[in-house]
């Protein structure tokens, strides 16, 4: 059996996805209480000015760049039980993506927000939503640029829940 530095206590020291015996477990959240959460995230992609400047005039030759990803950064808010194995299918209120073109990159910065009245929190949401629109921008515009970059996806803030507020220290 592979020592995958797992104890039977690991649960009781912090581990919340594991059970008594060490194995992998959806957390119960049925006794928490419904709070509003929001998270939000954002992904940044980098391309050759150029490029840039195509999809800003809506030259690309698979049409909608950032129309396409911003639908599908917000399908795969939805989707993100589906996806990540121990998160929890959850009634989402909100999903916005917004896609700001960013000349000092060049590229654009992706922002996903994620908004729900529920017992978890919706900070995979929100990653996943930023990342699956920054890989569909990708898919959109690699005929122009192959080289295009997604440099960074990152949690910007939480609100709700146990824990707290987060808001992402400036670097």
């Amino acid at each position: 059996m592979p020592n995958n530095s797992v104890t039977p206590d690991s649960a009781s020291v912090g581990l919340t996805h594991l059970d008594a015996q060490g194995q992998a477990h959806m957390v119960d959240v049925a006794a928490k209480a419904q709070t509003v959460r929001q998270a939000v995230a954002e992904a940044v992609v980098v391309m050759q000015p150029q490029t840039l400047a195509t999809i800003e005039a809506g030259d690309a030759p698979k049409g909608d760049v950032l129309g396409t990803a911003r639908i599908a950064g917000i399908m795969a808010a939805k989707q993100t039980a589906h996806l990540i194995p121990l998160c929890h299918p959850l009634p989402i209120q909100k999903v916005e993506v917004q896609i700001v073109p960013d000349q000092t990159l060049p590229g654009y910065r992706i922002q996903a927000t994620v908004k729900i009245k529920a017992e978890t929190g919706v900070e995979m949401e929100a990653l996943t939503a930023a990342t699956i629109a920054a890989l569909t921008l990708y898919d959109m515009a690699k005929g122009l640029e192959k080289s295009i970059e997604i440099r960074s996806v990152r949690l910007l803030s939480k609100t709700g829940g146990k824990s707290g507020d987060y808001r992402v220290a400036e670097r």
